[in-house]
């Protein structure tokens, strides 16, 4: 079993890197079975639109991506309240504000494999209010209900993430992180057998300020004015692929490989 998790899709050039041919070749390549992608950056930057989602999600018979996690940005457009009691594929951060609409652990099933996956989101400067993500993750651990369990944590630090993925490595498949839009090259497989990196990276422009377009974050932060955040879709920059490939052993469910995949156009 190969599994593909793609950092956080940012604005129409990371869009159109998943409908590429680039990614229609990945996956041919590596022989993934499962492409999990964080989407909370789809539309312009900021939430999904349902548009956007069918975009992402592709045809009937050639599907793109399996199931979508996100982030503190995932409602940032009010149709998606709706859209994601809809569809069974799309969550939000399990442990964000218990009124919000939509799942935050959901079972897919893959080669005879129940392939749970949890969305969590952190707490340390982050201004989405949620609970405990220990106590959110605790729950859905002792349903006990899977073969695989995936977890995209959407946190802020590097220090939160691992420490998350180390108090239930051994209970977990996989912890990776999103959320920092740069990728990080400490990905490892804990004593306990949990695989673990602590960013994916972004999928979208590569040039800007993770996706942004840098004349407005630079204003903001030279000048101290305010600055409307839009992604940087200068028609020089072709954008970047960022992911990671989790390969199982299929008798143990254990992951046996880890490859970052990480491409500039």
């Amino acid at each position: 079993m190969k599994i593909l998790a793609i950092g956080d899709i940012f604005g129409k050039t990371g869009r159109q890197i998943i409908k590429s041919d680039y990614f229609s070749e990945l996956k041919k390549k590596h022989q993934i079975d499962l492409v999990v992608a964080n989407v909370e950056n789809a539309t312009h930057g900021k939430g999904i639109s349902r548009k956007h989602y069918k975009e992402l999600k592709g045809p009937k018979d050639k599907i793109l991506i399996d199931a979508m996690t996100s982030g503190n940005h995932i409602f940032a457009y009010e149709e998606t309240q709706k859209l994601i009691n809809e569809v069974p594929d799309l969550l939000r951060p399990l442990n964000s504000n218990p009124y919000h609409p939509g799942p935050g652990s959901i079972i897919v099933e893959k080669k005879n494999k129940k392939i749970r996956i949890t969305n969590l989101i952190g707490t340390t400067f982050m201004s989405m209010a949620a609970e405990n993500p220990y106590f959110a993750l605790k729950k859905v651990i002792d349903l006990k209900d899977w073969d695989i369990h995936l977890v995209d944590f959407h946190a802020e630090t590097t220090a939160e993430k691992n420490a998350l993925a180390l108090r239930y490595d051994g209970q977990i498949s996989v912890l990776w992180g999103t959320h920092t839009h740069v990728q990080t090259a400490d990905e490892r497989i804990l004593p306990k057998g949990t695989a673990f990196i602590t960013d994916l990276g972004m999928t979208g422009p590569a040039y800007g300020v993770i996706g942004a377009n840098p004349e407005g974050i630079i204003k903001r932060a030279e000048r101290g004015l305010p600055a409307k955040m839009v992604p940087n879709e200068d028609e020089k920059d072709k954008g970047q692929f960022n992911g990671v490939i989790f390969e199982f052993d299929d008798a143990t469910n254990k992951v046996v490989n880890i490859q970052r995949i990480r491409k500039i156009f």
